[in-house]
């Protein structure tokens, strides 16, 4: 997915902008002084949106060698080849996940995390917009795989609480600014934001094993509308893949309601490996020692 940033392929070239625009540019930035929420630089463009041109150009997709099931970096694209190009890495390999594949736009980290912040725990409801324009590439990366018939669209649910707390769910307000810029409501993509319930509040998975973090999430999510999603292919969106287990348990309960199949598509994504790639040299034994010693951590880090 790599290529321009969303920022640098959505932006109007300033040779459109007049000069009427650029005085009402600078007016703004007397009368309403700003600055970006990420880097502070002082913003002086008219934009609901806190942020400077810089960082959002520095909003990249993900690159490199990805898990073609779960996304994951791979130390190396040829480590885990299977028949038919595909690369899965160990996790994948040891234990089959509840959903057929994900996808993310970017890393989980620096002005994109920032980004997201600022949709959930600030309140910057015009970030969902950008963030909209992210999943939509993330959709079009699973997109050829999808069947022609339809496909129901899922945002991972909030706990009734914090939705009340925080006054709407960033999973719904993305997933449905995707749906808008990719224009495809009425088509093989439809939205579904009552069908999956959030039965409790589940604690916080920082710190947790495997295990403890399925166990955290049993029970968690509810089907309240089964009819919608049997016999059909189901797209789970949500703003951030970290370790996979809430995505993997809704895919759990969307499947045991009659989905045929489990679809993620996520803004950002958690990268466990190390971006820069790791040379096997040598013994060809070294190349399995090196597999064993980067699974190892990963099957503890990783949620399913």
């Amino acid at each position: 997915m790599a290529g321009a940033s969303i920022a640098s392929r959505t932006a109007r070239p300033d040779r459109f902008r007049g000069w009427a625009g650029q005085i009402a540019e600078g007016l703004f930035a007397v009368l309403f002084p700003s600055d970006c929420r990420i880097c502070g630089a002082h913003l002086v463009n008219i934009s609901r949106l806190p942020l400077c041109r810089v960082c959002l150009d520095a909003m990249h997709p993900i690159s490199g060698g990805l898990c073609t099931v779960c996304g994951e970096r791979l130390f190396s694209p040829y480590a885990f080849a299977e028949p038919g190009g595909e690369s899965r890495c160990g996790m994948c390999q040891r234990m089959e996940p509840a959903f057929a594949r994900a996808a993310a736009y970017g890393s989980y980290e620096g002005g994109l995390r920032e980004l997201i912040h600022l949709l959930k725990y600030n309140g910057v409801r015009p970030a969902a917009d950008v963030l909209g324009r992210m999943l939509a590439e993330a959709i079009t990366s699973l997109e050829p795989r999808f069947p022609a018939s339809s496909v129901a669209v899922i945002p991972v649910p909030l706990y009734r609480g914090k939705r009340r707390q925080r006054g709407f769910n960033q999973a719904d307000l993305i997933a449905r600014a995707a749906i808008k810029v990719r224009g495809i409501e009425s088509g093989r993509l439809h939205l579904c934001d009552r069908v999956l319930e959030r039965k409790r509040e589940t604690a916080s998975q920082i710190g947790l094993t495997s295990h403890q973090r399925r166990e955290n999430l049993r029970g968690a999510f509810h089907v309240v509308q089964p009819e919608a999603v049997r016999g059909l292919e189901v797209l789970v969106v949500d703003d951030v893949y970290t370790t996979g287990a809430t995505v993997s348990e809704c895919a759990r309960v969307l499947r045991r309601a009659g989905a045929t199949k489990v679809w993620v598509a996520t803004v950002a994504r958690t990268l466990k490996l190390s971006a820069q790639q790791v040379e096997i040299q040598g013994d060809p034994d070294n190349g399995e020692k090196l597999v064993d010693a980067l699974s190892a951590p990963l099957a503890r880090a990783a949620g399913g």
